[in-house]
């Protein structure tokens, strides 16, 4: 952003010798030796941040500070007040100043505390203009984002609401899948019907069958009375198949018959049922793998996979984690009961800073934890776990040390497997990052012996 400045002190000198030791830090500044003049300039300019003094004729600094708040909120006032005058700050900060320095200052000092104004409204910014964008995607009203990413799945999403196809959504575990995969649903021509969901991974193979086929009466032991399956009571309607990837190898022919012949015969049954439903599926692996490994059925991944939708990691959906946060603090806060407007530009920093390996439903966790600890209107710094408190970026994979250097072929092993690791095992994506087909880096895998367990 742009780093305009306005300065207004009644002393010329002054605003002269701030002018030029902070143009030289490259700040843009214009000065007014009134604080009358400063507000007929506010009218008509834009500036990131005022810097004032205190003590000037006619209005003073505190008038100014209350009339920028009150007609400029978004502009933050750095008022400069004499040494001791501790009164007369706290009543600038009640004014709304967003912070103060004392005279004498260092300019070093009064440089850092203007760098920090300036990232307060870039961040107050962004935020705003993120929410403007966010409007445009109300009709997916669960899903929260304004980013690039999100903006291309909401244009996705809107081009395939309508389709008959079946859809596979992909992602790491917490980006939403479920959630993309209902605002699917809701916005198709099956809204009228119901969205049936099952996790493929929390059943048995025997009870997976049931539930999805249904069964006649006396099927099995406990068998007593038929029971239509998934499939039938989702007719006119969606049905989504979480975690399609931990589907039971030995029933995969049957889901690919249903789904290509749109018919089933429920277990202990000798008849065969027509279906009208929409299949949607989701999963956190790599089925381009387990297809190649001989863990999933080519025949059944090409019959699921007719339009994928892959989710962004929350990592690489910038400023929508202050998005996601503003929604969770407004949906706990109210909940319980608390009186809290937002959170703090300190804490905003750690909560972009940080890698969110889980994704979504991470973030939600810590706010929720968050909101139950605050004792401020804003959450702070200290209400965030310490993984967010003392985070600090991707770490080195390779060493600086003459001791710790290593061969081209180990720093090769080391940064694979660190991009395994980043992207939760998939080697699909991985071989993209790394630039590699999938044939080259499964050659790679073999011949530094990375197994599939394997961490950094």
């Amino acid at each position: 952003m742009s780093r305009r400045i306005l300065v207004v002190d009644d002393d010329k000198s002054m605003c002269e010798l701030l002018d030029a030791d902070l143009s030289r830090r490259g700040f843009q500044i214009l000065y007014c030796t009134s604080a009358d003049e400063a507000f007929r300039v506010l009218q008509d300019k834009e500036f990131d941040t005022v810097l004032t003094d205190l003590q000037m004729p006619g209005m003073d600094g505190i008038d100014l500070c209350n009339r920028i708040v009150l007609n400029r909120s978004d502009i933050p006032v750095i008022v400069i007040t004499a040494f001791g005058s501790m009164e007369t700050a706290i009543e600038a900060m009640r004014a709304g100043a967003y912070d103060f320095v004392t005279k004498p200052f260092e300019m070093d000092i009064l440089a850092l505390a203007l760098e920090r104004a300036l990232k307060h409204r870039s961040l107050q910014e962004q935020v705003k203009t993120l929410s403007r964008v966010l409007e445009k995607a109300k009709k997916y009203d669960e899903l929260i984002g304004a980013s690039m990413p999100m903006q291309k799945i909401y244009d996705q999403l809107s081009r395939i609401a309508n389709s008959e196809s079946t859809v596979l959504i992909t992602g790491e575990s917490g980006t939403g899948k479920e959630l993309v995969a209902r605002a699917i649903h809701r916005q198709s021509n099956r809204n009228t019907g119901p969205f049936v969901a099952i996790n493929c991974a929390a059943l048995t193979d025997t009870l997976l069958e049931s539930e999805l086929f249904g069964h006649t009466r006396g099927a099995f032991t406990d068998a007593k009375t038929a029971r239509k399956g998934l499939f039938l009571q989702a007719e006119g309607g969606t049905l989504l198949l979480d975690e399609i990837g931990d589907f039971p190898l030995t029933l995969q022919p049957k889901l690919l018959r249903a789904l290509e012949e749109r018919s089933l015969r429920p277990v202990g049954g000798d008849t065969e049922t027509t279906f009208d439903v929409r299949v949607i599926s989701t999963t956190n692996r790599d089925l381009e793998s387990a297809v190649e490994e001989k863990l999933f059925r080519e025949a059944l991944f090409f019959r699921i996979n007719v339009i994928q939708v892959e989710l962004p990691p929350l990592r690489e959906r910038g400023t929508d984690i202050l998005l996601l946060a503003q929604h969770f603090i407004e949906q706990f806060a109210t909940r319980t009961d608390k009186r809290i407007s937002g959170i703090s530009d300190a804490a905003a920093e750690k909560l972009l800073d940080y890698a969110w390996p889980g994704n979504v439903r991470e973030l939600r966790n810590v706010v929720e934890r968050a909101v139950a600890l605050t004792k401020y209107e804003k959450l702070a710094v200290d209400d965030l776990p310490e993984k967010i408190r003392s985070y600090h970026g991707t770490e080195m994979i390779i060493g600086s040390k003459a001791s710790e250097l290593v061969s081209m072929e180990e720093t090769e092993r080391r940064y694979i497997l660190h991009v395994l690791k980043a992207v939760g095992g998939n080697k699909a994506h991985a071989a993209r990052l790394l630039g590699f087909d999938r044939k080259t880096l499964y050659r790679k895998l073999h011949f530094y012996k990375i197994a599939e367990n394997d961490k950094e």
